[in-house]
């Protein structure tokens, strides 16, 4: 509010200047034409006087039209200088019109027609002057403010020599009261090396910004490259915490260089700078000839996965494809983003909840699916242990419903999604899972299709998942929660995971369990210092990190197979097939699938615990409410 009083107190001023030099350039332009023969000039005065009238009312309106009376003219730039041209180019010519009309008419006599012409150059000369010494003296202000400052100020060296960088350094320059100077810039390309950005030098790599920290005694280190990937980031974030150097990344340039933290104006995070790994590559040559010109049905479409999976199969234009799921909303928003991108795409949203069975057979009966994507699932671990008649019903019955009928309507293939919490497992949630896999694979017996299961761990950025959790507790400024500093998790992001499932359909050729290569587990205390850092904040000063220690189900750390089972690699150097020696044959599982479901029916959750822990060989789920700890998992 003070700077727009400031701004019209001076625009005023130089109003009242502008209306003098248009008295003054319109007697001068007479004064020039007759080279100051007053007697000469005496005998066009009546022109004169009606061209200094309509000047005084015809320019400021048409300066005021252009804006000339809105700018910071200490700030002006080249756009400026071509406004200031058009806008005075516009009035002399509009005043130039207007005379000539009026000497048409004989409203007096004796118009000189260079004498317009002179006023153009003298009004120009006296607006652009006015304006340009207005921000001659800004500048020599500034200049005076930056001496006056250097000694209190902050050696910043900037990283990123590209426009982002290049008006960070700008930025620096010209506001010294924010007491930062920068000293050097550092960057990847090798050709910028040595050459001066506004005075200042590109120093080096940015490879080498530990040692140049140390040259050059860095006060501060300013990372103004948005668009770089995460390890690019933590490599330099990880060099100033050695350094015990402030770092700070760019959310929007003021924020940047003054250093306040303003929640709303975060770095956006690409789910892959999270990846402690390089992301896999993505070549689905050979998905395409499985899923061109067929039916393809998608269980829980309305998901993360389900979503992702039908973004992906409708580029190999299948003839057909059905996104099944019991919640409306969440059909309603996959149809929207399909419609969106894919128009042509023939989509048929299904409403069915999977433990129905009746309307699953109706699906099958009247679209007759040819590939099948298993999705659906309660995936929710706490929310399982709590629930644990829901997690039955709907992932153990509700996929036996799905693959007993896709295998009585002869459908090609049938992918079912699992996850790693079916081994070993410490909750329902994945003991549910771990059945719901022996099921699948025990009905590919005696078929010629293809039924694959595909387990892989955490997914970034998933509906519920931690990282939106995260984020939005970094948007309202913290604290981000974490159960135990120890926990760590496999991770991937959703465009990898339903690679894998893709890829994985096309290699499968019968009863396969198969896994990505994940790298190493991720702790989750890791994961969120990351996200608060990429974020452009710091954990522990601008954002606060609290442990609230394990809930029931949750382990430490996952497993993405037993131990003692073998890997055999694929003709994907990132997927392999899990041998298995564990599945349950199909006619000691069947009975005891129907008594869980009878169980479950009639909510007996501890019975249903005993069960499950009896049925699956390395589940630990009878002692499941007392949750595993720290120090539990070192003794």
């Amino acid at each position: 509010m003070a700077l727009q009083i400031k701004q019209r107190i001076r625009n005023r001023y130089i109003f009242i200047i502008d209306m003098l030099m248009i008295v003054v350039c319109v007697v001068f332009s007479y004064l020039l034409r007759f080279e100051f023969d007053q007697s000469m000039a005496a005998l066009y005065m009546p022109s004169a006087y009606w061209m200094l009238g309509i000047s005084l009312v015809l320019k400021p309106i048409i300066y005021i039209r252009f804006g000339l009376y809105r700018h910071l003219w200490a700030y002006a730039s080249v756009d400026e200088l071509r406004l200031i041209l058009l806008a005075v180019a516009t009035a002399s010519a509009s005043v130039f019109l207007l005379m000539l009309g009026l000497h048409k008419l004989n409203v007096f006599s004796g118009f000189p027609r260079s004498v317009p012409i002179i006023d153009f150059a003298l009004s120009l000369l006296a607006v652009g002057g006015i304006r340009l010494g207005i921000r001659m003296l800004s500048s020599h202000k500034t200049a005076r403010a930056a001496k006056a400052a250097q000694r209190y100020m902050k050696r910043v060296l900037i990283v990123g020599a590209g426009e982002a960088g290049v008006m960070t350094c700008k930025e620096m320059i010209k506001n010294p009261q924010l007491r930062l100077k920068p000293i050097g810039f550092v960057d990847d390309d090798n050709t910028k090396i040595g050459q001066e950005i506004n005075g200042v030098k590109v120093l080096g790599l940015t490879s080498n910004t530990e040692s140049i920290i140390d040259r050059y005694y860095v006060d501060t280190v300013l990372f103004a490259i948005p668009s770089a990937p995460g390890r690019v980031v933590r490599l330099v974030s990880e060099i100033c915490r050695k350094k015990n150097v402030p770092f700070r990344t760019m959310p929007g340039i003021y924020e940047l260089i003054g250093g306040a933290v303003n929640i709303n104006r975060l770095r956006e995070v690409e789910i892959t700078d999270l990846l402690r790994r390089d992301p896999v590559k993505l070549d689905q040559d050979n998905v395409g000839p499985i899923l061109r010109d067929k039916v393809v049905l998608i269980t829980g479409a309305g998901g993360s996965i389900g979503r992702e999976i039908a973004r992906q199969t409708a580029r190999w234009n299948p003839k057909k494809m059905l996104l099944l799921g019991h919640g409306e909303n969440s059909i309603f928003g996959t149809m929207l983003m399909m419609s969106s991108e894919f128009p042509d795409l023939d989509v048929e949203p299904v409403i069915v909840d999977v433990r129905d069975e009746k309307r699953v057979r109706w699906v099958f009966e009247t679209y007759r699916p040819q590939i099948v994507f298993h999705a659906a699932a309660h995936k929710h671990v706490h929310l399982m242990e709590v629930n644990i008649s829901e997690a039955v019903t709907n992932n153990i019955i509700g996929t036996r419903n799905v693959v007993r009928t896709a295998k009585e309507y002869d459908v090609e293939r049938f992918v079912m999604i699992s996850t790693d919490k079916a081994v070993r497992p410490v909750n329902i949630m994945g003991a549910s899972k771990r059945v719901a896999e022996n099921i699948v694979l025990n009905e590919s017996i005696g078929t010629d299709a293809k039924y694959t299961v595909v387990r892989f761990g955490n997914v970034l950025g998933s509906r519920g998942s931690v990282v939106p959790i995260f984020q939005e507790q970094i948007r309202r400024g913290g604290p981000v929660t974490v159960t135990d500093p120890n926990m760590e998790r496999y991770f991937m992001t959703i465009p990898e995971a339903v690679y894998l499932v893709l890829e994985s359909a096309g290699l499968s050729q019968n009863r396969e369990t198969f896994v990505l290569d994940m790298g190493k587990q991720v702790r989750i205390m890791d994961l969120a210092e990351d996200l608060i850092r990429l974020s452009g904040l710091e954990p522990g000063r601008d954002i606060e990190i609290r442990f609230t220690g394990i809930r029931p189900g949750e382990k430490l750390s996952e497993d993405l197979w037993n131990k003692g089972q073998t890997l055999e690699p694929t003709m994907h150097p990132d997927i392999f097939k899990l041998e298995r020696h564990d599945l349950i044959p199909a006619e000691k599982l069947e009975p005891l699938v129907e008594r869980l479901n009878e169980l479950a029916q009639e909510e007996k959750e501890d019975e249903i615990r005993k069960l499950l822990n009896g049925i699956i060989p390395d589940a630990n789920l009878v002692n499941n409410q007392q949750p595993e700890t720290s120090n539990q998992q070192q003794k």
